[in-house]
């Protein structure tokens, strides 16, 4: 690195631990990195954050010019009229608002009506239903309520100490911001809040600046975290994204709004002015970490049992929702597995079973994409499962497309360091950084294509037995 290269920083301020990644600006080749975990849970003081931030950036800004904050979509965080936090900030995986999303879809019309409105349907994830569980079980505290900011906003606004911003990525997984008119819907929100009106962050444009840390640093407007991982991987038409960590998410970068009744395909915006239409399953990573765990197996030798198996697992099938979901079409769903039977019980056919079940889940999300208009050309898998052996394996054939695998980098920490960039340079579009691709594997073809077709019908078969969608 020279003495004229620029330096900017991207934070993944993520459910398990904050990232940080300092990054040349012209290139996006990674010259410093920190980490510190977060406290496991899904209720946290924001001031968990801010510690972690801080330990994680600790002697790695030198000479950075721009900082982009990218953290965990949806959550609630909650402010006073002096700045202090009213309560501990509820995250997404959060739960305890079910009973809230199903009320306030009933309330105000039914699925139709708030996927057009806000482009999704709510679920207990989204803020909209968490502000609705606040008022009806703490109303006390929901009257102390001044301003309401996502995870991303939150620490955005403690870098620069200036009025609370956001941008329409983030924004558009609230439950009360349309993507298509770039508005807050505030009768939707005052709905939820039992007349209350919070003050919400101003939404910036993709490339605008939020301010200034104290030292001179500029901060971008930041974003979620899935559209931080589209930024940084750029990707492109018929390009889609399966993005496996502790949640498995689908999406893809689209040029016009989907508005899905069904509440499969939740209609966000993404970090660049267009669209990112995104499925996703809370059970993607860890559907692979508990099996070996029953297995009593490591990683390693997850891979290898699972490799080991015939494609099909001697048919059995695992519907893994070991976690529940948050679609509204599976509001209680939890794991089965069919077709066992004396002959097939091995820890070959269970591990296998494991890793084809995650992949036909997400297979799902793909066709559900397809329905919305996005051409799947291409999957580009990322997040920690992509560099299981096996997963690689089986991918194309669940997925039956071309998978590409790029190389292990903390993408959504990286997007938000691109995004600094951007805001950094002011230019019409993000600076042009290149996405290495570690691994290509080809569509199948002939037998594979055929079993690949087979594993995704059963797969549906068996969601169709189970809960009748």
């Amino acid at each position: 690195m020279s003495d004229n290269d620029v330096l900017v920083a991207g934070v993944d301020s993520s459910t398990q631990s904050t990232k940080v990644m300092v990054c040349d600006a012209r290139t996006g080749a990674v010259v410093r990195s920190g980490r510190a975990e977060h406290p496991d849970t899904t209720e946290v003081e924001p001031s968990e954050w801010w510690s972690a931030l801080t330990s994680a950036t600790g002697g790695i800004l030198d000479g950075v010019a721009a900082i982009g904050v990218a953290g965990q979509q949806h959550g609630m965080v909650t402010v006073d009229d002096r700045g202090e936090m009213v309560r501990p900030a509820l995250l997404w995986n959060d739960t305890r608002s079910a009973t809230a999303a199903t009320d306030l879809v009933d309330e105000l019309g039914g699925p139709q009506v708030w996927a057009e409105a806000v482009g999704s349907v709510p679920v207990a994830s989204f803020t909209v239903t968490k502000l609705r569980w606040l008022a009806e079980n703490e109303p006390d505290a929901a009257d102390r309520v001044a301003k309401v900011m996502l995870p991303h906003d939150w620490l955005t606004w403690r870098l620069t100490g200036g009025e609370p911003v956001t941008d329409r990525g983030d924004a558009s997984g609230t439950g009360y911001f349309s993507p298509v008119k770039n508005v807050y819907r505030t009768d939707l929100l005052g709905h939820a809040f039992g007349g209350r009106s919070p003050e919400l962050p101003r939404v910036l444009r993709p490339s605008e600046p939020a301010g200034h840390t104290s030292g001179g640093i500029l901060v971008s407007a930041g974003t979620g975290d899935n559209m931080a991982a589209a930024l940084a991987i750029n990707a492109g038409g018929g390009d889609v994204v399966v993005s496996l960590g502790t949640s498995g998410t689908v999406f893809g970068v689209s040029e016009s709004p989907a508005t899905d009744p069904a509440g499969i395909v939740a209609g966000f915006a993404d970090a660049t002015g267009r669209y990112l239409p995104l499925a996703c399953t809370l059970n993607a990573a860890r559907v692979l970490t508990a099996t070996a765990g029953m297995l009593d197996v490591g990683l390693a030798e997850f891979d290898r049992l699972a490799l080991s198996a015939a494609a099909g697992a001697d048919g059995l099938t695992l519907l893994p929702y070991l976690d529940g979901e948050r679609t509204p079409n599976l509001p209680a769903a939890a794991g089965s597995l069919f077709g066992l039977r004396r002959a097939n019980m091995t820890p070959e056919n269970l591990a296998r079973a494991a890793v084809e079940g995650m992949l036909c889940g997400l297979a799902a999300g793909l066709d559900a994409l397809r329905e919305h208009g996005i051409m799947v050309r291409r999957v580009l898998l990322i997040g920690g499962a992509a560099q299981s052996e096996s997963v690689r394996a089986i991918a194309p054939i669940v997925f039956g497309v071309p998978v590409s695998v790029p190389r292990p980098r903390e993408h959504v920490a990286i997007g938000a360091a691109r995004q600094a960039a951007w805001a950094l340079a002011q230019a019409p579009e993000p600076p042009s950084w290149e996405t290495e691709i570690a691994v290509r594997l080809p569509a199948p073809s002939g037998a594979a294509a055929e079993i690949g077709g087979q594993l995704r019908a059963r797969h549906a078969e068996a969601r169709r037995r189970v809960y009748d969608v």
